[in-house]
């Protein structure tokens, strides 16, 4: 299948997905978002495939967030609604049967965060940036990050990187248990590559099993739903449109509580 903005490969059993929009970053927009689904729906459906990476293209980024240009104007419901896919989305990879691991390239902030942290588990290069920004927007993440991130860092250190909204690096990504290892930028997908040729000689029934079992450990769907209520709510807000305006007009927002 052939796609606008993702480049995908299968070699040896593994497939490749790569968001292909380096002059913006990879942000997520919706046509990524359609894409991506119907790339997650291939690792499902094609036999040929045993496991899969979802990298982004370029040395600058893995995804920097969402697309912002698409937030203007949108209501409540409409808010929800983007979040609710993108949550859909991302259930499907945390989900998937097959191993998915998020090879971790520049800044994975926003969006890139949490579609990172929907991976079974991530490899970041040196050069990684992470980060869930939103909060300078007026948000909060809407793609299951205030519930992924807890899991993986704990509620103060989830907390503390929530609310400030500061970017980290790879190396206290990797100390605060979000990444499992670090590697030149330039072995990134060889290592990658060579975990999963391990994974994939192990037998298919038993690692989604194991799949399966990780992602019941006290986990609930309530917290995501939440998340998706709380996330339409900032867009009635006029924080947000204040924060998304600023952002486009690349000057600090002046939040009034409202």
């Amino acid at each position: 299948m052939s796609y606008q903005t993702l480049l995908t490969s299968l070699e040896n059993g593994i497939f490749t997905i790569t968001i292909n929009r380096p002059d913006k970053l990879n942000a997520i927009n919706r046509t990524v978002m359609e894409e991506l689904k119907l790339a997650v729906d291939e690792i499902y459906k094609n036999p040929a495939i045993r496991s899969a990476i979802i990298t982004g293209a370029g040395p600058k980024a893995f995804i920097a967030g969402a697309d912002i240009t698409e937030f203007m104007g949108l209501s409540k419901d409409e808010g929800m609604a983007i979040a609710k896919k993108g949550h859909d989305v991302f259930f499907a990879i945390e989900r998937s049967p097959k191993p998915i691991v998020a090879a971790v390239n520049g800044f994975a902030l926003g969006g890139g965060c949490e579609l990172a942290l929907s991976c079974h588990f991530m490899i970041a290069a040196e050069n990684a940036k992470f980060g869930q920004p939103e909060v300078n927007l007026g948000l909060i993440p809407g793609y299951g990050g205030t519930q992924r991130l807890v899991q993986v860092a704990g509620k103060g250190r989830a907390m503390e990187l929530l609310m400030s909204g500061r970017t980290i690096s790879a190396q206290e990504a990797l100390t605060i248990g979000m990444v499992n290892e670090v590697v030149p930028q330039e072995n990134l997908i060889a290592r990658v590559t060579e975990i999963l040729t391990l994974i994939n000689t192990k037998a298919p029934v038993a690692l989604a099993k194991v799949i399966d079992c990780v992602n019941h450990f006290d986990h609930s769907k309530a917290g995501y739903d939440h998340e998706v209520q709380q996330f339409g709510e900032c867009f009635a807000t006029e924080d947000m449109k204040e924060g998304v305006t600023a952002f486009l007009e690349k000057r600090k927002a002046d939040f009034k509580g409202k």
